[in-house]
């Protein structure tokens, strides 16, 4: 297959570029030419923008995976506009070119994430049916991730008229060389992890091998289509997964991080940390996906096996 994707140089982007690699003609949407090269090889195709195509005759698959890293940096009005307009502007350029295109790539899939759902306690489960619709319901106030979601998504729908789409709310992915984890690990093997804020907040978490493994399956499937919750099935709270990570690790978790120190530290941005939502993968597991690391210990387990 030939596949455009974008976001290639990312945490996830690299792992998906490295599973397709094999029997597929990519050409990758990057900035960096020089690092695409030296970290995912010289014999992929690279595209500087998207100004450089007319349509995406030719592709038969694209998958849309860019946008500047939401957790880096402070949520400072300058950041929220990248965090926004890197995921919005592209998303709403590949419509363009679908809609161009004689003879358009037949699947379309694109990310988002499951802070679209807000803020929810352990009695709410959440799927991919639940309805958005809860902020003006209940009164919630709207949050920044809710908001950069539902309009990147809105715009990745555009598309469905061209072609088959699938977007992945991708939650937590755990793995050692990017995302939330790595940043986390070090004050845990230092013995300095603990639970953040209440230790209630829903974790909903994927294995980052099931999270490309679901990239793969939504590809293949050609009766896929709609929203995908990218999360494991048995989310926990933040106090099990700082218990299952200390176990994991051989350290222990008695330090706690209050949600005051937090929101000093990192202002805006500690809701990730301190707020969350248990969401089940519902669509996938009745599409026939089938999860290697459905829980939390034995996805701790395997990434430090070799630790």
């Amino acid at each position: 297959m030939k596949i455009l994707i974008t976001g290639g140089t990312g945490f996830i982007g690299k792992q998906l570029v490295n599973a397709l690699s094999q029997g597929n003609e990519l050409t990758l949407l990057t900035r960096s030419a020089g690092k695409a090269h030296l970290e995912l090889g010289s014999h992929h195709k690279l595209l500087g923008n998207l100004g450089a195509l007319s349509s995406l005759d030719g592709f038969h698959a694209v998958i849309n995976l860019a946008g500047e890293p939401i957790a880096d940096k402070r949520w400072t009005l300058e950041q929220k506009q990248m965090i926004c307009h890197s995921r919005w502007d592209i998303t709403a350029r590949l419509v363009q070119l679908f809609k161009a295109s004689k003879t358009p790539p037949t699947v379309f899939i694109s990310g988002s994430a499951i802070g679209i759902y807000g803020d929810h306690d352990a009695n709410t489960k959440i799927d991919e049916h639940f309805s958005l619709a809860h902020f003006k319901e209940t009164g919630q106030e709207e949050k920044f991730p809710h908001s950069v979601c539902a309009r990147w998504e809105e715009s990745a729908q555009e598309a469905s008229e061209y072609t088959r789409v699938c977007i992945v709310r991708i939650g937590l992915v755990l793995g050692l060389k990017g995302g939330a984890l790595k940043k986390m690990l070090l004050p845990f093997k230092l013995g300095g992890g603990g639970i953040i804020g209440s230790g209630k907040q829903g974790m909903s978490w994927i294995h980052q091998e099931d999270l490309i493994g679901l990239f793969l399956f939504l590809l293949q499937n050609n009766q896929c289509q709609g929203i995908y919750n990218g999360t494991a099935p048995h989310p926990v709270n933040n106090r099990t997964f700082t218990k299952s990570l200390g176990n994991a690790l051989h350290r222990p978790t008695f330090l706690p991080m209050p949600a005051a120190a937090l929101n000093i530290a990192l202002g805006e941005l500690s809701e990730l940390l301190l707020e969350g939502q248990y969401v089940y993968p519902n669509r996938a597991l009745e599409a026939g996906y089938h999860f290697k690391y459905p829980d939390i210990d034995s996805a701790f387990k395997q990434l430090f096996a070799a630790q």
